[in-house]
């Protein structure tokens, strides 16, 4: 699949990438503590009525040039104690919030690194989970890891502590890239890593990379996909390197070093998309891949994928995601709130009993449905006015006047092969139409037009 230069010059312009609507940009500081308690109380008479929780480890051993998360370095285990005894503490906190009856299908451990945390620290957060909640039968808990700091022993542990997928920052095999962006290479081969982690029961890999980095082209990153074909993982996610030095100045560095034009950018895409498409996996809304027999795959085609800030999942794992840690993001049906960012001040204000909450968003009716409409075109590529019209009894003009709907807005996807409308309401995005699904979802969004933040480029 070729995408001509002229369509990369078109739409390689800034968009949100809508893991959230509206993005987290749009978030206002009014939103406080007392606002948050109330949308979770609100929240236990909302759908979903699962629970995800997100655990936010704010902590790298070594700090990566490409990375535009919320994290620091450290070292000092009693910093990460204090951490984590806050932690437990908030999970008691929100768990006081919540209806009993409602269960967790989902548990997602992001930063940050953490595995950077010894393993008895995320022992005592899961086991505090396990004492406060009730799961529903096949829960997906997950645990993104830094494969240079897992070794045998402690990948058991983690199994132990009941986590089921592993999600491994692999970002590129070849050493040269990432002595660039200052990350260190696993001890061992991946595979082997893999090994360790599918010895334990019922448990499955993602492994995730980063293209458009300096030192990366076509054909190396042809190569890093067809290693990591060979290492088998269960779901595969190539990333586009988003540069954002206004908000991380650290990613200046890579500036120096040389970043891939957006045409070289969609190459390695492209090559990536052949490879694995050929090799058994579904491409999955942006980024994602997953075997064709996996549960996202079939969601998929199903036309029944959702998504959430910590990725894919599927409407049977779907919760509102209630977020514990220093900047993390909770994602409730009316509601967002993202915690303090600063780890000190966090762990200062929930030991004084106060939830953190730095800012967020309460979202109108009609905001509702502009995000369901996002993201069904975000997720299943594929959205319907007339259902989404019986999803939120309303009638069909009412979903075309919150959209500010006019049928000439997507005229050019049409002509560019990207976008397909049979009938009047019904859009389709094309193969071709999946690099460029940041733009399509875009056009939806009737707020975008008069807004003043910046967002990285499409492509």
């Amino acid at each position: 699949m070729k995408i001509p230069e002229t369509l990369i010059q078109k739409y390689d312009v800034p968009v949100p990438r809508y893991t959230s609507y509206p993005p987290a940009n749009f978030f206002y500081e009014e939103f406080k503590a007392a606002d948050y308690i109330k949308a979770v109380e609100t929240s236990n008479n909302e759908w979903p009525e699962n629970i995800s929780l997100y655990i936010h480890i704010p902590y790298c051993s070594k700090m990566c040039h490409f990375c535009g998360c919320n994290t620091q370095f450290t070292r000092d285990r009693e910093k990460m104690r204090r951490y984590t005894e806050a932690v437990v503490k908030e999970i008691k906190m929100i768990k006081a919030l919540l209806d009993p009856s409602r269960k967790v299908s989902q548990v997602h451990w992001g930063g940050g690194t953490p595995n950077t945390l010894p393993v008895e620290l995320i022992q005592g957060i899961m086991a505090t989970i396990h004492d406060n909640f009730t799961f529903t039968d096949h829960p997906e808990i997950a645990i993104e890891c830094h494969p240079a700091m897992l070794d045998e022993k402690y990948t058991g542990q983690l199994a132990g502590a009941g986590f089921n997928r592993f999600s491994l920052g692999i970002q590129d095999f070849r050493q040269e890239v990432l002595d660039n962006v200052n990350r260190n290479a696993p001890k061992v081969p991946v595979k082997e890593i893999v090994g360790w982690i599918r010895s334990h029961h019922d448990t499955s890999v993602n492994l995730d990379f980063i293209y458009g980095l300096p030192y990366q082209s076509r054909e190396t990153f042809r190569e890093t996909i067809e290693m990591a074909v060979e290492v088998n993982p269960d779901r595969l996610v190539t990333f586009s390197y988003a540069h954002v030095p206004w908000i991380k100045k650290a990613q200046k560095i890579l500036e120096v070093r040389g970043l891939p034009e957006a045409n070289e950018k969609l190459e390695m895409f492209e090559a990536g998309y052949e490879i694995l498409t050929k090799n058994g996996y579904t491409p999955i809304g942006l980024d994602h891949f997953a075997k064709n027999d996996d549960e996202l795959s079939i969601a998929y085609k199903n036309r029944k994928l959702h998504r959430n800030f910590q990725g894919y999942c599927t409407r049977e794992t779907t919760g509102q995601v209630y977020a514990i840690g220093a900047t993390g993001i909770s994602q409730l049906e009316s509601v967002y709130a993202q915690n303090e960012k600063n780890p000190d001040k966090y762990v200062e204000l929930i030991n004084k009993g106060e939830f953190t909450v730095e800012r967020g968003y309460a979202l109108s009716k009609n905001e509702k449905v502009i995000r369901h409409i996002i993201t069904e075109i975000m997720c299943n590529e594929y959205v319907s006015f007339d259902e989404t019209a019986n999803r939120f009894n309303i009638s069909r003009d009412e979903v075309k006047d919150i959209l500010k709907f006019k049928p000439e807005m997507f005229v050019g996807f049409v002509s560019d092969g990207l976008l397909q409308v049979p009938d009047d309401g019904i859009f389709y995005v094309t193969d071709s139409g999946r690099f460029v699904i940041r733009n399509i979802a875009a056009t939806f969004d009737p707020n975008l037009s008069s807004s003043t933040k910046k967002f990285s480029k499409a492509l």
